[in-house]
């Protein structure tokens, strides 16, 4: 299925960690509100053969943990075969959502596919937006993941976890700057928006070669937007008016 169909029908997918429920209830946690924009407007992808395409970014797998090491996939080494591949080659964040619910430490796992005023899940476009809320205390950080729509195997995710409370306060802002550019390695890359077995383009999740390499962080030739993905925390007003 393709990125395109395989989105069309997606909605909120929320697995809450074994044990995290109680945890959460006995604490008072800050409810912060994360947006992920497409800061990109039109069609920011200029192609080889002279055509543009627009950059598009897939529905946003989101994770509340404990730990300094980001558990959705880590740099340097192969994919763990927990559902990063499907990520991002699909899009769909699924079967790494289901796989990372049960690591220790893991507080709350969600995936947002329906952008904001919008009617359906489906991809992220050009200016559009997710926007949902996590519960989070202090000690505990935020990772994501989100496939770079418009490639073989690329995903958005941060090099390290964003902790999500400096010295006991809850931070704010624009975190974009802590979002890196992925290759999975688990398929080899065409030119980004132009490539037959790629997310919109392909008739079958398994088309495109296979590889083995190792998780890294995106080093191309072809030209695509640096740019593009913007991430921003917020936390609730009274936390806010306590800080």
């Amino acid at each position: 299925m393709s990125l395109i169909r395989a989105l069309s029908a997606a909605t909120l997918l929320v697995v809450v960690a074994s044990g995290a429920a109680a945890q959460q209830e006995a604490a008072k946690p800050t409810t912060f509100t994360i947006r992920v924009e497409n800061a990109t407007s039109g069609e920011a992808l200029k192609l080889s053969n002279g055509k543009t395409a627009p950059l598009v970014i897939a529905p946003v797998l989101y994770v509340v943990h404990t730990s300094n090491t980001n558990p959705l996939f880590a740099g340097g080494q192969l994919d763990a075969g927990k559902g990063l591949r499907t990520l991002a080659e699909t899009g769909n964040p699924e079967p790494l959502s289901k796989s990372v619910a049960g690591q220790t430490g893991v507080m709350s796992v969600a995936a947002d596919a329906k952008p904001v005023g919008a009617t359906e899940g489906g991809p992220l476009p050009p200016g559009k937006a997710y926007e949902f809320t996590v519960a989070a205390e202090p000690g505990q950080f935020l990772s994501i993941a989100s496939m770079f729509g418009q490639s073989n195997d690329w995903f958005y995710s941060n090099d390290r976890p964003i902790a999500l409370f400096v010295n006991g306060k809850p931070v704010s802002g624009d975190m974009s700057a802590q979002i890196s550019l992925w290759d999975a390695g688990t398929e080899v890359d065409e030119e980004p928006g132009l490539g037959p077995n790629q997310g919109p383009r392909q008739k079958d999740p398994e088309a495109g070669v296979r590889e083995n390499q190792a998780i890294a962080h995106v080093n191309s030739k072809w030209v695509y937007p640096k740019t593009g993905f913007q991430l921003t925390v917020t936390p609730s007003g009274d936390a806010m008016s306590q800080r």
